[in-house]
């Protein structure tokens, strides 16, 4: 099964010039969504770590599958005031504005090794900061999965050069 016939492409969204690779078309095909997951477990395999955290919104759908099939806790990096406990934040830029997320300050302890699980990298500025709310909680990265990579925008090889370890699922172009 290529998940890739399972993305929707959509052109000038979220603004002019922007072309939107969709996830929910995945999603809403139980087979799809599910060989997705089992392919996200199996790359997790080669990993050593005792937490899975997930970027806001999207990621959330498929590290939280990942987090139950694995028996594993789930940790969400939310957007800016969406967390009722106290917070570690990071602001970041995004390609096409700034952000800020957060992670509760009791979710990831000293030494934690943490797997983030996120939908799609582009440019690498979400999943920097989340690496950066893992670290500043004590936690360590193990390694990234996402499930698409937009190659030609860099994000991954920005954090391969920065020394995670990264895994993908389908790739893309960008533009």
């Amino acid at each position: 099964m290529d998940l890739k016939d399972y993305i929707r492409s959509i052109p000038d969204y979220p603004k002019k010039g922007i072309l939107f690779r969709d996830i929910t078309t995945l999603i809403k095909d139980e087979e799809a969504f599910a060989h997705c997951i089992d392919l996200i477990v199996e790359k997790s395999k080669k990993f050593n770590f005792n937490k899975i955290a997930a970027i806001e919104s999207r990621g959330f759908v498929f590290a939280s599958a990942v987090s139950y099939l694995l028996k594993k806790p789930f940790i969400m990096l939310r957007k800016k005031n969406k967390l009722p406990a106290e917070t570690h934040s990071i602001d970041f830029e995004l390609e096409y504005g700034k952000a800020t997320i957060e992670v509760h300050k009791d979710s990831i302890n000293v030494n934690d090794s943490v797997l983030i699980i996120d939908d799609l990298i582009a440019t690498g500025g979400t999943a920097e900061a989340a690496a950066n709310l893992v670290d500043i909680s004590k936690g360590k990265v193990e390694a990234f999965i996402f499930v698409i990579n937009l190659f030609d925008l860099n994000g991954c090889k920005k954090l391969i050069q920065e020394g995670f370890k990264v895994e993908t699922l389908i790739e893309f172009p960008g533009h």
